[in-house]
């Protein structure tokens, strides 16, 4: 069966795309879908645009089209927690939506997405990663050590991390201290994006496991929209490194 892969942007995609063999391009509801061989294993590969809807339409095509037995969307993501750096990985335990719930009092009280407590009331936030998915990638990743990021990339001279954490989702790119802290201080969130808790959510009603790898391309703060386009192009190689590492127990 097949391995769904889900890029954000072209900066993303293309470093699987390049390395995917024998490909066969399908146009679904206008976009393309390059279906082949990636390390020796059966992929499609996507790229979705920004955002929730947009991400949760290519999943949807990918469960349900493609029949892929898990769907991973890898790519860049703002910096929420502060011991974290520019090029760091995030792999999520956790995937929720930060701009989703009831607004009351002109404040946002997050709540599961598609719930809303006197309507349709849900004791749980997010969406986890399977246990034994999540096993086998830790278990895969262990001991691996990532190059550095180039000091034009924002490396400081260290190996970049993996870590495993909450990854926060919502349709607005954060560009906020104020908002990164508070985010931080609510969720403990390890990085912050607009696309991975949407895939969670289709791959959930799918029964289909699903993985989240981010590397940090900004750290959410004042400066984060120029981060991004001084480091993304390196910082996305990342991603992919680990999406190619972590192929074989998917």
């Amino acid at each position: 069966m097949t391995i769904g892969l889900i890029c954000a942007l072209p900066q993303e995609l293309d470093h699987l795309r390049d390395v995917l063999t024998t490909s066969r391009r399908d146009v679904v509801a206008g976009l393309d879908f390059h279906s082949g061989q990636l390390d020796g294993h059966d992929c499609v590969l996507a790229g979705s645009g920004m955002g929730k809807v947009n991400a949760a339409v290519v999943a949807t095509v990918m469960a349900d089209r493609f029949d892929c037995r898990a769907i991973v969307f890898a790519g860049v993501a703002g910096g929420l927690d502060p011991t974290l750096g520019i090029g760091d990985v995030v792999i999520a335990d956790l995937a929720l939506q930060h701009d989703a719930g009831l607004i009351e009092r002109e404040c946002l009280q997050t709540y599961q997405a598609g719930h809303v407590p006197a309507i349709n009331p849900i004791d749980h936030l997010g969406y986890r990663t399977d246990d034994e998915l999540l096993a086998r990638v830790m278990q895969r990743l262990d001991g691996v050590e990532l190059l550095a990021m180039s000091a034009a990339a924002g490396g400081t001279g260290q190996p970049t991390r993996i870590r495993y954490g909450t990854v926060v989702t919502g349709d607005q790119f954060v560009q906020c201290a104020a908002t990164r802290n508070r985010l931080y201080e609510q969720f403990g969130g390890s990085a912050i994006e607009m696309e991975g808790a949407a895939v969670a959510q289709v791959c959930e009603s799918f029964k289909v496991p699903w993985l989240v790898i981010r590397t940090l391309s900004d750290l959410a703060g004042s400066e984060s929209l120029s981060d991004f386009g001084v480091f993304a192009e390196e910082v996305a190689a990342n991603s992919a490194a680990v999406l190619r590492l972590v192929l074989p127990v998917l």
